[in-house]
C-alpha cells in the first residue's frame, strides 16, 4: 500500500478543493508536509473569516459600511476510545472578527460570556479532543458606529452566506427591515431588494447550496442568484415565530407558539419539507436528533454526540434572560414527547452542554506537546478565553 505522503499532487488538490470547513483544512494540512503544501491555510474568504468591506446601500438609509464576520459553533468532547469517564460535551461559539482576537459567545445568542473559571486552560490541545463543527452564522457589523467597544453595531437581521464556485466570490441573503429579502453578490456596489413578498419573511437558511426563505405564513421559496424566487412549499399556518433548520440532510420548519398574556413560549411544532408535493409534513418525533434555535443561526446535533442530552428535544434562546445575566445561558428546553418546556438549569444533563465549562477541559489540556495543532485562548478583557488558530506550518511549539 502506498504511503499517504506519496499521493499524487493532482489528487491532493482535487481533495483539497472539496474541504468545506476550517477544521477540515487544518486537519488535512497537518497530515504531512506534502499535504500541507497542497492547500493554502485559508483558501477562501469563508474559511479565513475575512471579507471585503460591504456597502449599506439598499438595506440602510445611512451612508455606512458593513463588515461581515463569521462565528462557528463547535461541540468539544473527549474521544470515546480514550476515556469514557468524561461523558459530557461542551457547546461553544467562536467569534473571529480580527486575526488573533477571538471571543467566546453563548452558542444561541450574540452575548459573550463575561468570565471563565480560574483553572480554564490557556491552550486546548485538539489532539486530545473530539471537535465537531455544528454550524456557522454570519453577522453584519456597522463600522461607523461603535457604542459597545470593538464589537460595533450589529445589523439585527439574520444573514446567510453562499460561497460561489470560484471559492473567493460569495453571495449573501438577509431580510430587509421591510420584511422583503435582500441579496448582495461579491463585486457589486449595493444590495438588491427582491420584489416578492406576500407576507413579511421571517427566516432564511442555506440548504444544499441554495438560499431558502420562509415568510410569516410558512410559505417557503428558493431564491436564485438572479433574484428569481421559486415556490417550494405552500403556507403552513400557525405559531408566533418560524425557524428553518437542517437536520440529517432534511429541511425542517419549526413553529414556535407563545402564551401571549405572559409572552412565554409554550410549545413547538416541527415539519419536514416534501419538495415534490410542495408541502410541510408534521414530524411528531425527532428520534436521536436535537434542534438548536438561535439568534443568528439554527443547527442540529445527534444526542449520541452530545452524550449528556436525550434526543427529541429543542433548545431555544430566551433573550430577555440572556440580557439580564450574561453568565446564564438563558435557554429553554422543549421535550417533543411530553410537550413540556422548562429552563435549561432544570435539566442537569442538558445544562452541562452550555455552562460552566466541564472539568475535563482543564484536566485534558494541562500538558500540551510540541508541534500539535493548538487553539490559544484570548478574552475580550485580555484574559485567556478562546483563540485564533495556529497552523502547523508556523512552526511554533
Amino acid at each position: 500500500m502506498a504511503e499517504w505522503s506519496q499521493m499524487p499532487e493532482d489528487l491532493l488538490e482535487f481533495i483539497a478543493r472539496r474541504l468545506d470547513t476550517q477544521f477540515d483544512v487544518l486537519r488535512f494540512r497537518s497530515v504531512c508536509s506534502s499535504w500541507r503544501s497542497s492547500v493554502a491555510p485559508s483558501p477562501s474568504p469563508s474559511r479565513r473569516g475575512q471579507f471585503p468591506i460591504l456597502p449599506s446601500d439598499g438595506i440602510s438609509d445611512a451612508a455606512r459600511e458593513f463588515r461581515l464576520s463569521r462565528r462557528t459553533i463547535f461541540l468539544l468532547g473527549v474521544p470515546r476510545s480514550r476515556d469514557e469517564t468524561f461523558a459530557c460535551g461542551w457547546l461553544v461559539k467562536v467569534k473571529e472578527d480580527v486575526p488573533r482576537s477571538t471571543n467566546l459567545l453563548n452558542p444561541l445568542s450574540r452575548c459573550p460570556f463575561t468570565s471563565l473559571p480560574e483553572d480554564f486552560p490557556r491552550v486546548l490541545d485538539l489532539m486530545n479532543l473530539r471537535v465537531l463543527e455544528l454550524g456557522h452564522e454570519y453577522v453584519l457589523q456597522d463600522m461607523g458606529y461603535r457604542p459597545f467597544g470593538n464589537d460595533g453595531h450589529l445589523y439585527m437581521k439574520k444573514v446567510v452566506f453562499l460561497c460561489l464556485d470560484s471559492g473567493n466570490d460569495f453571495a449573501l441573503l438577509t431580510i430587509h427591515v421591510s420584511g422583503q429579502l435582500a441579496m448582495f453578490k461579491c463585486g457589486e456596489e449595493r444590495w438588491s431588494i427582491i420584489q416578492d413578498m406576500r407576507s413579511p419573511y421571517v427566516d432564511v437558511i442555506l440548504f444544499k447550496g441554495e438560499f431558502y426563505a420562509v415568510d410569516g405564513t410558512g410559505r417557503t421559496v428558493v431564491v436564485g442568484l438572479d433574484l428569481g424566487v421559486t415556490l417550494i412549499a405552500q403556507s403552513n399556518w400557525g405559531g408566533y415565530k418560524k425557524f428553518l433548520v437542517e437536520s440529517v440532510g432534511e429541511l425542517l420548519l419549526v413553529n414556535m407558539y407563545l402564551r401571549f398574556r405572559r409572552e412565554r413560549t409554550v410549545r413547538f411544532k416541527v415539519y419536514k419539507l416534501d419538495r415534490e408535493k410542495k408541502e410541510w409534513n408534521e414530524v411528531k418525533d425527532l428520534g436521536d436528533r436535537v434542534l438548536f434555535l438561535g439568534d443568528d443561526c439554527t443547527f442540529s446535533a445527534s444526542a449520541a454526540d452530545l452524550r449528556t442530552c436525550k434526543g427529541n428535544r429543542i433548545f431555544i434562546a430566551d433573550n430577555r434572560e440572556v440580557e439580564r445575566a450574561l453568565r446564564s445561558p438563558g435557554i429553554g428546553v422543549y421535550d417533543m414527547k411530553s410537550g413540556i418546556i422548562g429552563p435549561l438549569e432544570d435539566d442537569e444533563g442538558c445544562s452541562r452542554l452550555f455552562w460552566p465549562p466541564p472539568d475535563w477541559i482543564a484536566s485534558r489540556t494541562s500538558e500540551v506537546s510540541t508541534c500539535l495543532l493548538k487553539i490559544f485562548l484570548l478574552s475580550i478583557h485580555n484574559h485567556p478565553i478562546f483563540s485564533s488558530l495556529l497552523d502547523l506550518s508556523v512552526g511554533q511549539s
